[in-house]
């Protein structure tokens, strides 16, 4: 409590010196260094916002020896405490990282990314950083060092704050489901165009939408054709 005091101090005074910026909300981009001709990379990133588990995506990761980046929030951490004993299980394939607590969006301010409620204010938002890394921990998981805020959008503010608090934020390069919206053909079409050092986000947390039958075939698709797969915490990122 006394580090999220003192951060949040100091960024209420780093900010009083800023000039003011736009209120347009901000899409990272990731990627991550490529491996060249002979072993192109891309780092596969799965968020597990709310809801259940896609067994069609995890099943194939898990036979297939694919690693992949997982970002939970601390709902879905306590409404499935059985996959998370699997994904634990797993520490040579999965890498679990923040997500938030309750999957609200680091906007500071009003806006509503996609219609949902932001978190508001800099307080909420290190509340939602902070809260979600110990849920990992209490789940037993690692310390957290990547942030995926809801949405994956931010206001210019909150991207500033999510370092002070000792977090990187994960942006990516591909979007393969467009928040698990799209038919299982579109999902593997736009894994099958990934490039070397793309960071691909996905999601795992829709088991009965068509979206994740493609993602596992897109995956599945990319490591057929001499793709290796990484963790984020295995390689170095590239910031766009």
């Amino acid at each position: 409590m006394l580090h999220r005091v003192l951060c949040l101090a100091v960024f209420a005074a780093l900010l009083s010196t800023l000039p003011a910026q736009a209120d347009t909300l901000v899409e990272p981009h990731l990627h991550i260094v490529p491996g060249g001709a002979q072993s192109p990379q891309v780092a596969l990133t799965l968020d597990a916002c709310s809801g259940g588990i896609d067994h069609r995506i995890l099943d194939t990761l898990i036979a297939r020896a694919i690693p992949a980046t997982i970002f939970v929030t601390g709902r879905w951490l306590h409404r499935n405490p059985e996959t998370v004993k699997l994904l634990l299980g797993h520490p040579e394939l999965f890498e679990l990282e923040d997500h938030g607590e309750n999957h609200l969006p680091a906007v500071i301010g009003t806006q509503k990314p996609y219609g949902l409620r932001p978190a508001g204010t800099a307080a909420a938002v290190a509340a939602e950083i902070e809260n979600g890394a110990s849920s990992i921990g209490r789940a037993g998981g690692p310390t957290p060092h990547w942030y995926r805020g809801a949405t994956a959008l931010y206001s210019r503010d909150a991207l500033q704050l999510i370092p002070a608090l000792g977090f990187r934020t994960a942006g990516f390069s591909l979007n393969a489901d467009l928040g698990a919206s799209v038919s299982a053909k579109v999902a593997a079409a736009r894994i099958d165009g990934a490039k070397d050092g793309d960071v691909i986000i996905a999601h795992v947390n829709q088991p009965k939408r068509a979206a994740g039958a493609g993602v596992a075939l897109g995956v599945e698709d990319l490591l057929s054709r001499g793709y290796r797969f990484v963790r984020l915490a295995d390689v170095a990122e590239l910031d766009d």
